[in-house]
């Protein structure tokens, strides 16, 4: 064995390792939503609700949280296929999926190039000064955010990346961990579209800058994304937190998503947003929330007992995929 032979099989063995290690201790990583301030903050928040609205209802703080650590929600048997999928995906995604994708900076780069090559180059770089540095944060956030809406629109309309995207809607029950209950090539279009995102917005900052400006960043992560991070957690429970109908409007509040999430027909495909409402408004998915609604959460068709394990997670979507283009070979024919 050649000594760069040996250097890749120990590259290989330590990302395997780490990959095991990390789901494990992801409330440790900056970039989960898992990181223990996200956590905390998501805790604390569902803390004053549920002991808020218990007093208001007559009963006591403490009768009031009860109904937050219910039993038969974080140990339902959705919420457990979560846990294991949660332990299993975290291998499976980092190792043998995310490295074939092309990054948000490597899309950026070839941007910058196109540029380049059609309008020459920048004779004298722009200074990137705090005007531009909040420019290219807002840009960014903005074209990240859409990314993934559309992205998400594409797993609902598109009825081949439905097949896959159901293992997310499957969930009987919402807990945090829901987050990670998606399929492998669910997250690759949701990558893939937030990378294509973030590099269109990057290619002409690159371009004019030559690479002076950068990102307003809280903790190394860009600050609307550590604001976003503060109540993701609450969008997979079950903490009603509605922003009203004017804030509603703007950004996505944890109560529109559970929405989202919902067994009622007229909920279906609504509020497919992530941090900003206005994508949902400019293209008729937006359901404004008020008071709390009751909602039942999975596919609303009875399929749900097709993914009550792990492995059932990654192997029905294929199998239904499959058949889906077959049947539509079969209808070409």
């Amino acid at each position: 064995m050649t000594a760069e032979t040996l250097d890749a099989v120990t590259r290989h063995i330590a990302t395997i390792t780490e990959a095991v290690i990390t789901p494990f201790v992801v409330f440790l990583h900056r970039d989960s939503v898992f990181y223990w301030p996200y956590l905390l903050s998501a805790l604390a928040i569902a803390v004053v609700l549920y002991g808020w609205n218990a007093r208001r209802g007559g009963k006591s703080i403490r009768a009031g949280l009860a109904g937050y650590f219910n039993k038969r929600i974080w140990w339902h048997r959705s919420a457990k296929v979560d846990y294991r999928f949660h332990l299993l995906n975290g291998v499976v995604w980092p190792t043998v999926f995310f490295p074939l994708l092309i990054t948000g900076a490597a899309i950026g780069i070839n941007v910058r190039d196109l540029l380049t090559w059609v309008f020459g180059p920048v004779e004298t770089s722009l200074a990137g000064g705090l005007t531009a540095t909040v420019t290219y944060s807002v840009a960014f956030f903005l074209a990240y955010d859409f990314g993934r809406y559309c992205g998400h629109s594409l797993q609902h309309n598109v009825p081949f990346l439905w097949q896959f995207h159901k293992v997310h809607h499957s969930a009987e029950v919402l807990t945090p961990v829901t987050s990670s209950r998606a399929h492998p090539v669910d997250l690759a279009v949701m990558a893939i579209c937030g990378n294509i995102g973030i590099g269109l917005a990057t290619g002409p900052f690159l371009y004019l800058f030559g690479g002076e400006v950068g990102l307003v960043t809280f903790l190394k992560l860009h600050v609307a994304l550590f604001a976003y991070q503060l109540v993701a957690n609450l969008r997979h429970t079950h903490v009603w937190l509605s922003y009203g109908p004017v804030f509603g409007r703007l950004f996505i509040s944890p109560a529109q998503h559970q929405i989202h999430h919902s067994t009622n027909p007229a909920h279906f495909g609504k509020n497919r947003g992530f941090g900003l409402a206005i994508w949902d408004w400019m293209f008729g998915t937006l359901y404004l929330t008020g008071p709390e609604e009751k909602l039942a959460f999975g596919l609303g068709d009875d399929s749900e007992p097709r993914y009550r394990s792990a492995w059932r997670l990654y192997l029905v979507p294929l199998k239904d995929a499959f058949s889906y283009l077959r049947t539509r070979s079969g209808n070409a024919g």
